[in-house]
């Protein structure tokens, strides 16, 4: 095995290269367990192997910005500690040409208890620079940062936005060859975003590598050269990114991921080869809403929210739900400015007067970005009788930002006494993953026409 990340180097134009590399944990039952593992007791293991991961190998070129994507528990992170030696692999071998410099998680090397002047010092040094060398970067550093007289505060009083921004501002302006980051963008603002999304493009300019992790699937489709797929523990598959984030698509919506270590399983997961009934969104095998037989539902081809929050009266009881993209594929995964349908079928137990249905789409924290209903839209269906069943489908054009959302859908009216009742609503019912390979400022896309002329 091989820890060493600086003598052992890879060719000119390879700046890091993995190659075999196992993380393996034991994990113990009962604490005495380990006890007798220590001590060599017997030749019974007293534990089991888990792989965060297995036998994984690839070459990073100078100059690439390549991501690395994949469901939790895929061993993204531990790849990257692996690389900068926050970890020790099991087994295989890293080589890295080039300086590091990583951004692995919020507050990773940063003493709480310091200002965050000491902390960009204490940074410094650890990655091994000088006072003298740290004095003539701090003005861009905190430049960068640009969180004000907060620096010569405690870091333990920072919010997770000043947070990141320090760590990132020191991060890229040590002048590093490689940059690694891990997930850290996700806490800036748009600006601040936008602003390290530049500082990539310059580091791209000057042949510099980037490898990054994010479940920001837009981010990775634009700037990424290359993309690493991951699956609990195993390499499935690398390349073109827009095929990788196929791939991982497929993943998603074939469930956990279990028993996927290739792309044929992959491919045979998301078909149903395997009577997983899940809904493929590859485009050679898509199952359409079209496809659904009468017997199944909607909303067995969807993962939903294990804590979504169902409450109301059920009068109207909302019986089966279902996201549909342009193509008619059953999917959460929309391509910004393509049009896409949420449908409700709705079931009522009682004579109800102009049932209202709606939808509502807000971001993971909790604010509503958009959302319509039949009454606002002026559609009515009337009486809504006992024993009937209505599906409601609202179809539009996804101009979302690119990102993660929450999608909510209910079904409400108003009683005798003109107070609104909800029948039922279900709360955070299904992620929503908008693609999209450009972003404005905000929520909205407001499509733009843009005619430059000189005057």
């Amino acid at each position: 095995m091989n820890t060493d990340h600086t003598e052992m180097q890879p060719a000119a134009d390879t700046a890091i290269s993995v190659s075999h590399v196992s993380k393996v944990y034991r994990l113990y039952s009962r604490r005495r367990d380990r006890i007798f593992d220590a001590f060599g007791n017997g030749k019974k293991k007293h534990y089991t192997e888990s792989y965060a991961l297995n036998d994984v190998s690839f070459d990073i070129g100078r100059g690439q910005t390549v991501g690395i994507i994949g469901t939790n528990g895929s061993g993204k992170s531990t790849v990257l500690k692996i690389i900068t030696g926050v970890l020790t692999q099991t087994s295989g071998d890293v080589k890295v040409n080039g300086r590091i410099s990583a951004l692995l998680e919020l507050g990773a090397g940063f003493n709480q208890e310091y200002t965050g002047i000491e902390n960009v010092y204490l940074n410094g040094t650890m990655i091994g620079f000088t006072k003298e060398e740290i004095d003539a970067k701090l003005d861009d550093i905190l430049s960068f940062a640009d969180i004000g007289e907060f620096v010569y505060q405690p870091v333990k009083t920072y919010s997770s936005g000043m947070f990141v921004r320090l760590a990132f501002a020191v991060a890229i302006n040590i002048d590093p060859e490689i940059l690694i980051v891990d997930e850290a963008l996700s806490v800036g603002d748009v600006f601040f975003q936008s602003k390290c999304f530049r500082k990539f493009d310059e580091f791209k300019q000057e042949g510099k590598t980037i490898l990054m992790v994010s479940h920001d699937l837009s981010s990775i489709r634009k700037y990424c050269d290359k993309v690493i797929l991951l699956n609990r523990g195993v390499k499935i598959a690398e390349g073109e990114p827009a095929r990788m984030i196929d791939l991982y698509k497929k993943i998603m919506v074939t469930g956990n991921g279990d028993g996927i270590r290739s792309v044929a399983d992959i491919e045979k997961a998301a078909a149903g080869a395997e009577g997983t009934g899940a809904a493929s969104i590859a485009e050679e095998k898509k199952e359409l809403l079209s496809d659904i037989r009468e017997d199944e539902t909607w909303k067995s081809h969807f993962t939903v929210n294990p804590n979504v929050n169902p409450y109301g009266s059920l009068e109207a009881e909302i019986v089966d739900f279902a996201v549909v993209d342009a193509s008619g594929s059953l999917t959460t995964t929309l391509i910004k400015g393509k049009k896409f349908s949420i449908k409700s079928k709705v079931f009522f137990r009682e004579d109800v007067e102009d049932p209202i249905f709606t939808f509502t789409i807000k971001t993971p924290r909790g604010t509503d970005v958009t959302g319509t209903n039949t009454l606002l839209e002026k559609k009515s269906v009337g009486t809504a009788h006992a024993g009937e069943t209505y599906v409601c489908t609202f179809t539009q054009e996804m101009n979302l930002q690119g990102g993660e959302y929450l999608l909510s859908i209910s079904c409400t009216g108003y009683d005798d006494s003109g107070e609104l009742r909800a029948y039922n609503r279900l709360y955070d019912l299904l992620n929503l993953t908008v693609i999209s390979e450009k972003d404005t400022v905000g929520y909205f896309d407001m499509n733009s026409d843009v005619t430059i002329e000189k005057a």
